[in-house]
């Protein structure tokens, strides 16, 4: 089994800090991971406050059980699944909710997986191993329109239909079922390439993101989320993809502004409807120094809002 380094946690002090956590308190860390923010907030609370933590992936919750606090709770889910979550821990009317949103160094970093094509693995880039379709059964599957589609939109990769081109002719000779072999596939179409960045790099986050349905979960999640902050409620969002914190920016813009009416009807100002959230700062990126120690974290965005 291919391992990594250690999980560095992204924008962690920031993150938290903008949860303007109450001692006493009860918050939610919809994303996991390995539990940096998650040690972080508890940290923050006395006796009588409470995290609920969510994930999907099965190693992510193995790692939690080294967390032994009564305090804290664990729940296996995806975090479009938020609200089921909740009902899970008995919690309502949170404090605080933070998303660290995408795939995590440890997904990435052990090749078995199947997210890296620095590494020849399986095929699989599911982050829920306990159930769904893996790429490599997608592939097997999926025509070439589909494949072109999910390339193009969440790869943002000119070379998408060649690339589905390729992919259905090689799998009448052979099974597409290694990162290698993928990767291969994609090699032999990309006929430009961007300086440093391999010809499968976009092609990889594309069928990743379909696989794990990663831009709908987002996109179910935050309403929820909004559902279960109480007033005065943080949200705080960490994105490292253009498409999923155009996402978030367009969700919290919306919430932020009053609804629009049609003009001249006969409504006071208090019959108007209100904003349901308030935008906190500009979005945060990580300062040189993080990004020096960590370079991944140079695409994280992280945005803030509370609850009217």
């Amino acid at each position: 089994m291919t391992r990594g380094a250690a999980h560095v946690t992204v924008l962690l002090e920031e993150a938290v800090s903008a949860l303007a956590i109450k001692a006493g308190g009860t918050y939610i860390d919809a994303t996991f991971g390995r539990g940096g923010h998650s040690r972080r907030i508890l940290s923050a609370l006395n006796e009588s406050g409470r995290l609920v933590a969510v994930d999907r992936d099965p190693q992510a919750i193995a790692a939690g059980a080294a967390i032994s606090d009564s305090r804290f709770l664990l729940v296996h889910r995806a975090f479009g699944e938020l609200c089921e979550a909740a009902a899970d821990a008995r919690v309502s009317d949170v404090d605080g909710i933070l998303f660290d949103v995408g795939v995590s160094s440890p997904q990435i970093d052990d090749g078995e997986r199947g997210f890296s094509f620095r590494y020849d693995a399986p095929l699989d880039m599911r982050m829920d191993t306990t159930q769904g379709e893996t790429a490599a059964e997608w592939l097997a599957r999926a025509e070439i329109r589909d494949i072109t589609e999910v390339i193009r939109n969440y790869g943002e990769e000119r070379f998408a239909f060649q690339i589905a081109k390729k992919v259905v002719a090689a799998r009448v000779e052979q099974p597409i079922v290694t990162t290698g072999q993928f990767a291969a596939l994609v090699r032999e179409t990309v006929r430009t390439r961007e300086p440093g960045q391999d010809p499968a790099t976009r092609s990889f986050q594309a069928l990743r993101i379909h696989i794990n349905q990663e831009l709908r979960q987002l996109e179910v999640a935050l309403p929820q989320a909004l559902g279960l902050l109480k007033p005065g409620g943080r949200l705080v969002v960490i994105c490292f993809h253009s498409l999923e914190d155009r996402i978030v920016k367009n969700f919290m813009r919306a919430q932020s502004t009053a609804d629009d009416l049609p003009k001249g009807l006969p409504l006071r100002a208090d019959q108007l409807p209100k904003p349901k959230l308030r935008l906190l700062g500009k979005p945060m990126k990580p300062s040189v120094a993080e990004i020096g120690a960590n370079p991944r974290a140079r695409s994280a965005v992280m945005r803030v809002a509370e609850k009217l």
